[in-house]
């Protein structure tokens, strides 16, 4: 009986792994983004997103300062392999400070978690 009970809330612990590792990373991302550290940022693109983005494009692509915090307030993953991550981001914009959420996209490939650059 336990062994069935334990195989029950197997699938339910899986799920709670992989968004706390996708909760994570994400918060990681915004982290160094706020932080300025572009390039620690830029390591979380998913590999095909990197592909056709350099590092270099990615730094231009920033203003420098803008963040001034991130906050990931949840992850839903709709599959083993995909996950939507919902940030509420605090940035500068004409002196004043303003908050806003939004949706992100992560995917895992070869077994790593990684954010999906939208265009």
């Amino acid at each position: 009986m336990l062994a069935a009970a334990g195989c029950a809330s197997a699938p339910a612990d899986v799920t709670k792994d992989r968004e706390a590792i996708v909760k994570e990373r994400s918060q990681a991302r915004w982290d160094a983004l706020v932080a300025d550290k572009l390039d620690v940022a830029y390591g979380y693109y998913s590999p095909a997103s990197r592909s056709v983005m350099s590092l270099q494009d990615f730094i231009r692509s920033i203003k420098s300062g803008f963040w001034k915090a991130a906050r990931v307030d949840g992850v839903e993953c709709q599959s083993e392999d995909s996950c939507d991550v919902d940030v509420t981001i605090e940035y500068q914009i004409q002196g004043a400070r303003a908050k806003t959420p939004l949706r992100e996209s992560w995917i895992r490939t070869d077994g790593q978690w990684w954010y999906v650059k939208k265009s």
